[in-house]
Parts: structure tokens; C-alpha cells; sequence
């Protein structure tokens, strides 16, 4: 399954399953043209929405269906898309799903506005004597919160249209590093040539033969490096757009602005910032054990994935599934039984790698489909804890569509990767549990590094990195590919100290890999996520009363409470930096058992 299949070769039991959305690209097509054509009834609403209450939910429900009818659309789109790159009419109606979103916002744009004119008091009343209305009492109160920040009809319409064009840049840098890139083989120590893709390249760079992983980090980083202008230019176009849609709607900063929408105290960024650089250390306690566990004079940062364990076991999908399940099981039967019947049944899971494949995992869904999940298993521990990753999405997803109504189904990235996190942390206390063999334990424990590194270590530095060129370009400064790749090789130097030697342009050009960095100030939720993961998981392994009750409460909430008021359901605060503090006592004490393992 590794060999280098077309994704229709791909057995259909690992796929995931398209028909249960569309029975084919002709049905999808005559949805697109329903939902366009039925855009038109919309006119009927504009200007009458303080004639009455009724009037008013049924302008918000026709809102809601549309909006839930187009990201089906978009589900079905992108994912059909991201297996396989290379299908022009996947990527074609992709394209098109996101334009028809940008109509439907646009066409109900004059709802906020509206809202705003009829005021809360009245709105209040109507929700106590329209008992439709009672779903969008938290939504009409933080509207009001929004308030001045909510522009005019006109204004509002032409932000909404927006979304179709102001997307260019996302898909450019997957079509071009996706589809287009000819990414050069790496070479094992023998000679022999493996095939390097977007979809294999997780899979090399944990390789132990260490020519293998410094050819394939070459491969990948050389080939970013020699399109770094058009990437810089293209990132720093979405930049730009972050900083217009700061500007149209009078923030004083795009991390004002971003953090704003969901009603996160700015205290929440630079806590985990203050808290990261203060624990370097921690990390470069770590760089200096692996350098001496892997005997290496000089450590390389594409030694960084490279094993300890030299005998490394072989987990199947199937069996990947059983071990999570067992992990999970403190969460209750329902939600260990959707689990399994969503991967084995339901085919949630597009599971192996293949030609056109995109980088990474991701989990994704809409209303009214399967929560479905992207990755490459490679029949690994690795594989095993970023499936469990995906899950945790998905699950979360599952839950909320299962409790809530479409207004709050779009829960916050802020508390996304809570949910992946805390799924991670759950399995990996299980098998460190469950299974004492040494290589077993190494292995296990070198997946954990790997995640704390990819979101405790990766993501805090790429949030210190993202904030700097946003705040560069709202000055009006001149951002180039050298600029970025200068400042994230600084960035990455105070981070690994004096233990690892400097690749400066392939160092610097690390950030182009991430295409996270095109969601507004995304990055450094994943270390929030996996300080609060941690914090709840502990709280769950622990025995404390109600903790999985509490958690399940938090899944269910989607975004019907605010994300931090979410989370102290669940029985964590953010505001405080004790949840990051948490967060490193957890990497200090997993050093702590390496430096037993390894001596």
C-alpha cells in the first residue's frame, strides 16, 4: 500500500466514502445548480426583518440550510480534491464549491446588520415569545458583542464575496506544492532510490537509515527553496487579505482581529509565548539527549525523527483501530462504538497514501455527512497516533452535529485541537500501560517527542513567526522570501540552542512547508490545544468525578458557549498560563523516562 497506487487502484474499504455524500459527481452537480438557483427566493427577506419575529427565524433557518447545503458541497469538493491532486475536475469543482460559498454569504449578508438595527432588547422579547428563536439567543448576543465591528449591508455583502477570491491563495500553494512540485527520490545508504511525495515524505523522514532522511529532507526543502519567491509572495498576499479584513472591519491588530471572533483574551497568545521561550531549556535538554542516544557528532535537524528503537512494531489500520478504541474506552461505550463503526463500516478514513495525495492528515465534515479524515497509514505507531489525532477531530465533529443545531455546529479552531490532543494522550497512557517491552516503549515514547515537537515546539515558534511578519506588514513594510527565511532561521536558532547544527536555507524555509500559516493565527492553538489535552486527559486517567462526563459536555457544546467557557466545562482555563506551564511538566517528565531508557 505504500507503492506509489492511483487512488482509484486504492481498495475501496480504505477510501473514504464519497457515495454516502453524493452517489456521483452529476448528483453533486445538480445540487450546486439547486443551491444557486434557490438563492434567488433570499430576496424576499432583505429590509423585513423587524416586521416580526416569525419572519425573522424563517430568514435564519433559510440561512442555515443554504450554509449547511454549500459546505456539504465543499466537503465533498475538497476531499475528492485532496486524495488525488491530480484530478483537474476534483480541483475544478473544489474551485467552484468555495465560489458558490461566497454567494451564500454574500446573499444573506444583510442579516447582521439587520439584527443590529432591530437592537437586543427587541430581538431578547422575541426569543422569549417565538420559541424558534430560542436556539439563537448566545448568537444574537454575540452579535451584539461583534457590534461595532459589523459593517454595512453594502459593505457586509462585499466582505462575503470576498471568501471565493480571497481563498486563490490557499490553493495555490496546495496545487503548486501538491500537484506541481517534482520532488527529487531519496537515497538509502545502499543506492537504491524511494520515491519522495507529499503523501510518503512522513514516512522517510522517520527512516533509520539516516541517508534516507537526509535526502528526503533535502529533496523536500530544495524544491521549496526553488520556488521560495513565488511561495513568500503568495503568503505574504494572505497576509495582506488578513490585514484589508482587520482594517474593513476597525481592529487595531489582525491578532486583535482574529482572536476577537471567538472571544479570546489577547493575555491567551502571549501567555503561551511568555511560557514557551521561558522553557527552551526543557528542549534543549532534549536536543542534547538525542544527539548522545543517537552517538552523532553533530545533530541534524533531520535527526530529529530519527529512531532509538531498533526494533520498531508493525500496527495495521485494523489493529490501529482496536488500540485506540482500548484507549478511548474511559470516554464509555457509545462513543468507543461510533468510533469503530465510523472506521470500519462508515469509512470515515482515506487511509493509505497514494499518486497526488497531499501532505499531513485533516478531518473534516458538514452537517448532514460523516466526519471524514485524510492521512497516509504507514502500519505504525506514528500512523496509530495521528489517525487517534484525526479522530479526536472527528468524533468531536460527530458529537456536535449530533447535539447541535447548524448555527453552532462550527465549533472554534481554538478548541479543536483540544479534542485531537486529548484522543493522543488517552491512547498513549494506554499503551505505555499496557505493553513493557522496552522497543515497544522507546518507540512509543518517540512518537510523544514527535508530537510535542510538531505542536509544543514547531507551532509556538511558527506563532511567534506569523505574528512578526503580520505586524511587519501592517506597518507597511517590505516582506520578501529572504526576510522570512531569515527571521524563522533566528527563531529556530534561540530554539535549539547550541545542539543542533544550522542548515540556514533549509532551515529558513521550513515555514513554506506549513500551509497552516494560511488560517489566520491557527499555529498557536495547537499548543494550546495540547496544554489544555494533557490538563483534561490527566484529569480523566486520574479517576476525578465526572471528568469524562465533563469532557463529553465539552464535545457536545460545539459553539454554542463561548470556547473558553467551553473548556471550563470540560475542567480547564486557558486565561491562565498554568494549563502551558502543565503542558511542559508533561515534556520534562517524558525526557525524564528517555534519559532511563536510553542511559
Amino acid at each position: 500500500m505504500t507503492k506509489q497506487l492511483l487512488h482509484s487502484e486504492v481498495p475501496s474499504q480504505y477510501t473514504w466514502n464519497a457515495p454516502s455524500v453524493f452517489a456521483s459527481h452529476e448528483a453533486w452537480e445538480q445540487e450546486l445548480i439547486g443551491v444557486g438557483e434557490g438563492l434567488s427566493a433570499v430576496a424576499k427577506y432583505p429590509g423585513h426583518l423587524a416586521d416580526s419575529g416569525a419572519l425573522l427565524v424563517e430568514a435564519l433557518q433559510a440561512r442555515d440550510e443554504f450554509t449547511r447545503r454549500a459546505q456539504v458541497l465543499t466537503v465533498y469538493a475538497d476531499m475528492a480534491s485532496a486524495v488525488d491532486s491530480n484530478d483537474q475536475i476534483a480541483a475544478a469543482m473544489a474551485s467552484r464549491a468555495r465560489s458558490l460559498y461566497g454567494q451564500v454569504l454574500a446573499a444573506f449578508a444583510f442579516i447582521d446588520p439587520e439584527l443590529i438595527a432591530i437592537g437586543l432588547v427587541r430581538l431578547r422579547g422575541w426569543v422569549n415569545s417565538e420559541p424558534r428563536l430560542a436556539i439563537y439567543a448566545h448568537a444574537f448576543d454575540d452579535l451584539f458583542r461583534k457590534q461595532a465591528h459589523v459593517r454595512s449591508v453594502e459593505v457586509e455583502e462585499l466582505l462575503g464575496m470576498l471568501a471565493d477570491p480571497f481563498s486563490g491563495a490557499t490553493l495555490n500553494e496546495s496545487l503548486l506544492t501538491n500537484a506541481d512540485f517534482q520532488l527529487k527520490p531519496a537515497r538509502a545508504s545502499d543506492g537504491a532510490e524511494l520515491p519522495v511525495m507529499q503523501s510518503t515524505y512522513d514516512g522517510l523522514i522517520h527512516h533509520p537509515d539516516r541517508e534516507v532522511r537526509r535526502t528526503a529532507f533535502e529533496s523536500l526543502t530544495d524544491e521549496y527553496l526553488a520556488h521560495k519567491n513565488t511561495l513568500a509572495n503568495n503568503l505574504v498576499m494572505s497576509i495582506k487579505q488578513n490585514v484589508f479584513k482587520m482594517r474593513a472591519r476597525r481592529h487595531d491588530s489582525t491578532l486583535a482581529a482574529s482572536l476577537f471572533e471567538d472571544n479570546i483574551p489577547a493575555e491567551v497568545f502571549h501567555n503561551l509565548i511568555g511560557v514557551f521561550r521561558q522553557n527552551l531549556p526543557t528542549w534543549h535538554r532534549y536536543w542534547a539527549l538525542k544527539k548522545k542516544a543517537l552517538g552523532v557528532d553533530e545533530l541534524h535537524y533531520y535527526d530529529i525523527w530519527a529512531p532509538l528503537a531498533t526494533q520498531r512494531p508493525t500496527v495495521t489500520y485494523e489493529q490501529g483501530i482496536d488500540l485506540i478504541c482500548a484507549g478511548l474506552a474511559p470516554l464509555g461505550e457509545d462513543y468507543v462504538r461510533a468510533l469503530r463503526k465510523g472506521c470500519l463500516q462508515d469509512r470515515w478514513v482515506d487511509v493509505y497514501p497514494n499518486q497526488g495525495k497531499g501532505a499531513g492528515a485533516f478531518s473534516t465534515g458538514a452537517p448532514g455527512t460523516h466526519p471524514f479524515i485524510m492521512t497516509s497509514f504507514h502500519d505504525d505507531l506514528f500512523s496509530l497516533s495521528t489517525l487517534a489525532h484525526e479522530l479526536g477531530h472527528s468524533m468531536h465533529t460527530y458529537l456536535t452535529f449530533e447535539n447541535q443545531p447548524v448555527i453552532y455546529c462550527n465549533y472554534s479552531l481554538f478548541v479543536a485541537e483540544v479534542a485531537s490532543n486529548f484522543h493522543q494522550a488517552l491512547v498513549r497512557a494506554y499503551l505505555l500501560q499496557t505493553n513493557d517491552d522496552p522497543q515497544f516503549q522507546l518507540t512509543l515514547l518517540e512518537e510523544a517527542f514527535n508530537n510535542f515537537h510538531r505542536y509544543f515546539f514547531i507551532m509556538p515558534t511558527l506563532a511567534r513567526f506569523e505574528l512578526e511578519v503580520h505586524q511587519r506588514l501592517e506597518r507597511g513594510e517590505g516582506v520578501t522570501a529572504e526576510t522570512l527565511m531569515k527571521l524563522l532561521d533566528d527563531l529556530f536558532a534561540e530554539g535549539f540552542g547550541d545542539h543542533m547544527t544550522i542548515d540556514h536555507d533549509r532551515h529558513g524555509i521550513i515555514w513554506a512547508t506549513f500551509g497552516h500559516l494560511y488560517a489566520d493565527y491557527y499555529v498557536y492553538q495547537y499548543a494550546t490545544g495540547i496544554s489544555a489535552a494533557n490538563a483534561l486527559a490527566n484529569r480523566v486517567l486520574a479517576g476525578m468525578p465526572h471528568a469524562a462526563e465533563d469532557y463529553l459536555r465539552f464535545l457536545k457544546a460545539g459553539n454554542s458557549v463561548y470556547s473558553l467557557d467551553a473548556l471550563k466545562i470540560a475542567g480547564v482555563d486557558l486565561t491562565k498560563p498554568e494549563a502551558v506551564l502543565a503542558g511542559f511538566e508533561v515534556l520534562a517528565g517524558m525526557v525524564d523516562r528517555l534519559e532511563k531508557l536510553v542511559g
